[in-house]
C-alpha cells in the first residue's frame, strides 16, 4: 500500500513513516567509522571532521597500533601525530586537537573517556556533535548527533522545516523521534544522505522516502 501523500500528514504521521521506512529497510545502521572502544572512537570522529570516514580508516590502524591509549597519545606531540594523520583535512589542527584531547582525559578523567555530554565537550577537538556521537554510540544514550547529512536530510524530507541550525535540528528530532531509536536514527540519516539523498544531486528516483519528501514534492 502507497505512503500517504505528505500534503494530507501531520508531523507525527510523516515521523511514523519515515521512521518505519527505515526500520525495515536499514534495520542495522552503525557508523561506517572502524574503533574497538572508547578512545579510538573519539579520536577518529575527531579525525571525521569535514573528512570522509574512507580516508580515516585508512589511517588509523597504524595510529591505534603505536597509540592505543590516552596515556600513550598523551606523551606524543602534534608533531607526531601530524606525520600519521597528514593525509586527513585540516591535519595540523587535529594533530594538536588529539594531543591535547588525550592529555586532558589523563589529567581530568583517569585517562577514561567521558559518559556525558557536558565533560565530553571539554576536551580539545570535541563539540557538540561529536560529544553526541560518542554519548550514543558508545553509551547508547539517546543523544542526536547533527552533522551536515542529518541537517539537509531531516530539512528535505520535512522533519525539519526552516532549520537555523544543528542545535535546532537536534531538538526538533529529539522531540518526535522516540528515545529508542535516536542513537539508530542519526545513523539511519547519516547514512541516507552519504549514499541517496546526497548534497548536489539527490538519488530521488530511488529513494524509498519520495512520496513523504518534501523536496521531492517540490
Amino acid at each position: 500500500m502507497p505512503i500517504k501523500s505528505i500534503f494530507s500528514m501531520t508531523k507525527k504521521e510523516l515521523y511514523n513513516a519515515v521512521i518505519a521506512w527505515f526500520e525495515e529497510n536499514m534495520p542495522v545502521a552503525e557508523t561506517e567509522l572502524n574503533y574497538s572502544n572508547a578512545f579510538e572512537l573519539l579520536v577518529a570522529v575527531i579525525l571525521s571532521a569535514q573528512c570522509t570516514d574512507k580516508r580515516v580508516n585508512m589511517i588509523t590502524p597504524r595510529l591505534f597500533h603505536d597509540y592505543p591509549t590516552a596515556e600513550a597519545m598523551a606523551s606524543a606531540s602534534p608533531e607526531v601525530i601530524f606525520e600519521y594523520i597528514r593525509s586527513v583535512s585540516y591535519p595540523n589542527n587535529k594533530a594538536k586537537h588529539l594531543v591535547g584531547m588525550a592529555r586532558m582525559l589523563v589529567e581530568q578523567f583517569s585517562g577514561e573517556v567521558p559518559n556525558n555530554v557536558d565533560d565530553l565537550q571539554k576536551l580539545p577537538g570535541v563539540g557538540r556533535k561529536t560529544a553526541n556521537v560518542i554519548a550514543s554510540v558508545v553509551f547508547n544514550q539517546p543523544k542526536m548527533a547533527v552533522d551536515t547529512h542529518v541537517f539537509r536530510v531531516a530539512e528535505r524530507i520535512g522533519l525539519t522545516i526552516n532549520s537555523k541550525n544543528p542545535l535546532q535540528t537536534e531538538r526538533e528530532l529529539v522531540k518526535h523521534i522516540p528515545e529508542n531509536l535516536i542513537p539508530k536514527a542519526h545513523h539511519w540519516l547519516i547514512l541516507h544522505g552519504r549514499y541517496v539523498c546526497i548534497a548536489r544531486k539527490p538519488k530521488c528516483a530511488t529513494c524509498g522516502l519520495q512520496n513523504v519528501c518534501r523536496y521531492k514534492k517540490k
